[in-house]
């Protein structure tokens, strides 16, 4: 069994997250519910900023808001002095809600809308991430409109194939993200932007891909930006930043071993260090933009076991129990997307041991499978199924897939948890529908 952040097992034999009580949590607010684990959200915020500083003093952590973004979660970002990294119009606004200090902000995206660029410029993002050569072009003439001279980056691909699913892939030479190094695009996107007045280029960027449960890529992509770098001061070009993206993975099972934090700061400032020496450069600011590892391993997803059905097949041991949930792919469609794997616990009975082999069906009309033979304690109708390791890309991947309502998230710490999103109801599912006149009667 995996016990992640502050779950426990209580002397009644039941899930606790939080020093809260998992059935009880599923009663009262009801499931499917996201439950995040708020002490390890914020130990993880704290061991990036403080193992990077500590072997590389000028370093700024970001947290990738893309994987789960809520105004609670901004106000833990802004209070732990980290840096957000946003992806649309929509998480803008969700911080600015917040009241996230805009200049602490990150906008990414490879096809950014001319009202996002302008909102951007408008609430004085810190840094706009530059994506394609259009973007050059309409974010100097929004900023010159604006009477202002906006902070970039460039976002360069590095041409590494990282060992991930081929969908969460992102530095290879084959990507719609970012310039291509290889190829001479990245040059010819730093030639643009210095001649482009109203914007500021304050360095590069890159991310190589998600779920990386070593840190040789990211290695990799550092000897590469690091020569891209002294390429740019050959023509008078001193980048004052680098920003290598997230990607570190995390335990969704027992077998994946993925780098500490602090394993993963070691290997990375060593590398760059090396890179600095080699081309005699001046050091720049290092960024990163962590997300999954370190909301990951703090959420989990409770579900109530419903329908149970047995039904043959030809593998040993010639039959298959379904266990039914009361969710599935609209409230976890990594599964179906990228055919992720996932480690659950039967809440009330987490003191037993395993004694059935099951697959955990969603109640959607797909073939929608959560996990596959798992070995659990004889499940029944009623129990509480938590699944593990579901705080990064599951509420912010969420859908209304055959009209469900989306989940409740809930926030727990020191015996005590919070709603930091409520659950949709049935009247929210339908408040955005319109019937014509032509229809009515």
């Amino acid at each position: 069994m995996m016990l992640l952040g502050t779950q426990r097992i209580n002397k009644q034999g039941v899930l606790e997250i939080g020093g809260c009580d998992t059935v009880e949590l599923a009663h009262k607010f009801g499931t499917p519910l996201y439950v995040m684990d708020e002490d390890l959200i914020r130990q993880n915020c704290r061991r990036y900023v403080s193992a990077f500083r500590a072997l590389y003093p000028d370093t700024d952590i970001a947290f990738a808001g893309k994987s789960f973004m809520t105004t609670a979660m901004c106000r833990i970002v802004a209070q732990e002095g980290m840096f957000l990294d946003t992806a649309s119009a929509g998480e803008l606004h969700t911080a600015l809600t917040a009241g996230f200090p805009m200049e602490r902000v990150l906008l990414h995206g490879s096809n950014k809308s001319v009202e996002e660029l302008q909102l951007a410029v408008k609430l004085g993002v810190g840094r706009i991430v530059i994506d394609n050569l259009l973007e050059i072009e309409r974010l100097n003439d929004i900023a010159e409109k604006s009477g202002k001279r906006v902070g970039a980056m460039l976002r360069l691909t590095p041409g590494i194939d990282p060992h991930t699913h081929k969908l969460i892939r992102t530095g290879q030479a084959d990507t719609k993200f970012g310039f291509n190094i290889k190829d001479g695009q990245a040059a010819a996107a730093l030639e643009m932007t210095l001649e482009s007045r109203n914007i500021e280029l304050k360095g590069f960027h890159c991310h190589i891909g998600s779920q990386l449960l070593d840190s040789s890529t990211h290695e990799q992509a550092v000897k590469i930006m690091v020569g891209f770098i002294a390429n740019a001061a050959g023509v008078g070009y001193k980048a004052e930043e680098l920003n290598i993206g997230g990607g570190l993975g995390i335990r969704y099972l027992p077998e994946h071993n993925p780098p500490s934090i602090e394993e993963f700061a070691e290997r990375i400032v060593s590398t760059l260090n090396a890179e600095i020496k080699k081309y005699n450069l001046h050091k720049p600011r290092l960024m990163l933009e962590p997300g999954r590892s370190i909301v990951g391993e703090a959420g989990t997803t409770l579900y109530t076991i419903g329908a149970i059905k047995t039904v043959p097949i030809k593998e040993h041991p010639g039959r298959r129990i379904y266990v039914s949930v009361d969710g599935g792919m609209s409230d976890n469609p990594r599964p179906a997307l990228y055919d992720a794997k996932y480690s659950a616990i039967i809440a009330n009975k987490a003191a037993m041991k395993g004694d059935t082999v099951v697959t955990i069906a969603g109640k959607h009309c797909e073939t929608d499978n959560l996990i596959y033979d798992i070995l659990l304690p004889s499940p029944q109708t009623g129990d509480i199924l938590a699944v593990q390791s579901t705080g990064a890309y599951n509420y912010s991947m969420a859908s209304n897939y055959n009209r469900f309502p989306r989940p409740a998230v809930v926030l727990v710490s020191s015996g005590k948890a919070e709603v930091i999103v409520k659950r949709e109801t049935l009247d929210d599912l339908v408040k955005q529908d319109i019937i014509p006149k032509k229809l009515s009667g």
